[in-house]
C-alpha cells in the first residue's frame, strides 16, 4: 500500500503481512492430546488392576512400589514383586517389605572346652552356662520320656541346702547317639508312607496284570492243542466242527454242540453217545495239566420235555453231570470241577432260534483265577 505526503511530497509505502495458520502447521496439539491418551491408558490400567487383582495382590503392588524402608529386609523396587514371588507361586503373594519383624534367632551352644586366651565377661559366661544347661535338661527330660532310657533327671524345685538356698540341680546331658536317636525316632514323613503305599500298589498292579497275561496265554495253548488233538485222529476229525473252543473274558470255553443227525444225547437221554465220549477223551488230557477249576453247565433247547415228572432242568443238569463222570474216567480229577448245573433252555446260543440244534450243548469253562472272588 502506498501513500504520498502532500507536504514533503515523498512517498512513503505501508507493507501489512496478514498470517494464515495452516492445519498441517500447528502442532501444540499432538503433545496434549498425546498426554491426554496417556492418563486415560494408565487410568484405565489402574481400573483394570483393581478389579483383575486380589487384596492380597494389592497390597503387594503397593508394597513394590512403596518408598525404600531401612526396616525391610530388601530395597524396595528392586527384584520382582510381591517380595521376590511371583503370582504363580503358592501362598501369600504380599512381601515383608516396609514391615518391620522381629525373628529370633537359636542360642549359640556352649563350648565344650573353653579356649586358652579368650576372655568372657562373668555376666556372659553366666549366661551361657544357664543356656546350656537349659537345653541338656530339655533334651535329657524329652529323651527320658519317649525312650525310657535316659539317665538325666531334673528337679524344679531343687533341694534345699543347709543353709537355706536351694541346692542345684544335678543333671546329665545326653550324648550326640542318643539325641541323634531321639530326633530321627519315629519322623518317618506322611508324603514317604505315601509313596511307599502308592509303589507296593503299582507292583501289586503290575504283578496281577503279567499273572492275567500268563494265565490268558496258558489258556490260548490248551485250545490249540486240543484243536490238534482233534485233528489228528482220523476218528475224531469229523467232529471238530461239533466242538467250539474260545477264550472269554469268562475264561476258557469248550462247547460240545449238537447238529441235526448227529447229537450228543440221543432225545430225552442223560447218556452220552460214542460221539461226546470220543470229543471228551481229546478234551480230558489238556485240561488236566491246567491248575484252574471248572464250571460245568448242560443247555437244551426250548422244546418241551416231561417225561415221568422230568423236564429240560432235570434233562440239563442230568446230561451235564453225566459230561463230568465221562472226564473223570478220561484222566480229569474230580476235585477240578467247581460247579456242574443244568440251565435247561434259558441260556440259549442261538436266541433267534430257540428250536435250533446248537441250543442242545454242553458248556465247560475253565475259570480264571483272577476272577475267582
Amino acid at each position: 500500500m502506498a501513500a504520498k505526503d502532500k507536504k514533503n511530497g515523498a512517498t512513503i509505502v505501508i507493507k501489512k503481512e496478514e498470517v494464515v495458520e495452516g492445519g498441517h502447521h500447528g502442532g501444540a496439539w499432538k503433545v496434549a492430546y498425546a498426554d491426554f491418551v496417556t492418563a486415560m491408558m494408565a487410568f484405565f490400567l489402574l481400573m483394570w488392576l483393581l478389579n483383575a487383582t486380589t487384596e492380597a495382590q494389592r497390597k503387594g503392588l503397593a508394597d513394590y512400589f512403596s518408598p525404600q524402608n531401612v526396616m525391610s529386609r530388601n530395597s524396595s523396587g528392586s527384584g520382582q514383586p510381591f517380595g521376590g514371588h511371583t503370582p504363580f507361586d503358592e501362598g501369600s503373594e504380599v512381601s515383608d517389605k516396609g514391615a518391620a519383624q522381629v525373628i529370633e534367632g537359636r542360642s549359640p551352644p556352649p563350648p565344650d572346652e573353653e579356649t586358652e586366651g579368650d576372655q568372657v565377661s562373668p555376666t556372659q559366661s553366666e549366661k551361657s552356662k544357664k543356656t546350656g544347661q537349659t537345653l541338656a535338661d530339655n533334651s535329657a527330660g524329652k529323651l527320658k520320656t519317649a525312650h525310657g532310657n535316659a539317665t538325666a533327671e531334673t528337679s524344679q524345685e531343687g533341694d534345699k541346702a543347709p543353709g537355706g538356698g536351694v541346692a542345684k540341680a544335678e543333671s546329665k546331658t545326653p550324648s550326640k547317639a542318643e539325641f541323634l536317636a531321639y530326633a530321627g525316632a519315629g519322623t518317618q514323613p506322611k508324603a514317604e508312607a505315601a509313596t511307599t503305599a502308592e509303589a507296593a500298589a503299582a507292583a501289586a498292579a503290575a504283578a496281577k496284570g503279567a499273572a492275567e497275561l500268563h494265565e490268558h496265554e496258558q489258556f490260548e495253548q490248551a485250545a490249540e492243542q486240543i484243536r490238534q488233538a482233534v485233528a489228528n485222529d482220523p476218528a475224531a476229525a469229523d467232529l471238530g466242527r461239533q466242538l467250539s473252543i474260545d477264550v472269554t473274558p469268562d475264561g476258557l470255553r469248550i462247547q460240545l454242540l449238537d447238529e441235526d443227525q448227529e447229537p450228543m444225547f440221543q432225545s430225552g437221554s442223560s447218556t452220552p453217545s460214542e460221539r461226546a465220549r470220543l470229543l471228551l477223551e481229546k478234551v480230558a488230557p489238556v485240561l488236566a495239566k491246567l491248575p484252574e477249576q471248572l464250571i460245568l453247565t448242560g443247555h437244551t433247547d426250548s422244546s418241551p420235555f416231561a417225561v415221568g415228572g422230568r423236564s429240560n432242568w432235570e434233562l440239563s443238569a442230568d446230561r451235564a453231570n453225566a459230561t463230568r463222570r465221562v472226564l473223570v474216567e478220561a484222566g480229569l480229577p474230580d476235585d477240578h470241577f467247581k460247579e456242574v448245573s443244568g440251565r435247561a433252555d434259558r441260556d440259549p446260543l442261538l436266541p433267534a432260534d430257540p428250536l435250533a440244534a446248537a441250543n442242545r450243548r454242553i458248556a465247560i469253562v475253565v475259570q480264571p483265577n483272577y476272577r475267582v472272588q
